[in-house]
């Protein structure tokens, strides 16, 4: 999977849900970051490397949601500054991946 950054989902109004097997987390739009193979975030919440993860992508157009399946790569920081969590994205079906195209397509717009 290619890590290039294809843009970035600031212009999205709905929040983003990340959800680990005990750990709910709702994002603000602007702590994200979309990329080709997975995704960036900003989380007061620090994450296990190799954790899977799911998570809830919606377009602000047409309120479609993308679910997505990843596994956290990288996570750093500390509980004062807060965590950049690194994800990249597992075992996508051709319809998310064309959701989350036409997703990143419409927040470049």
């Amino acid at each position: 999977m290619s890590a290039r950054k294809i843009g970035s989902i600031e212009t999205l109004e709905q929040p983003v849900t990340v959800e680990a097997r005990q750990t709910r987390l709702t994002l603000n739009p602007e702590a994200v970051s979309l990329h080709k193979g997975g995704i960036e975030f900003r989380s007061n919440v620090p994450f296990a490397t190799w954790v899977e993860m799911t998570l809830t992508l919606q377009s602000p157009n047409d309120g479609a949601r993308v679910n997505c399946t990843g596994v956290v790569v990288d996570c750093q920081g500390n509980k004062h500054v807060g965590y950049h969590v690194s994800m990249v994205f597992t075992a996508m079906s051709k319809q998310a991946e064309a959701r989350l195209h036409s997703l990143v397509q419409a927040s470049a717009v």
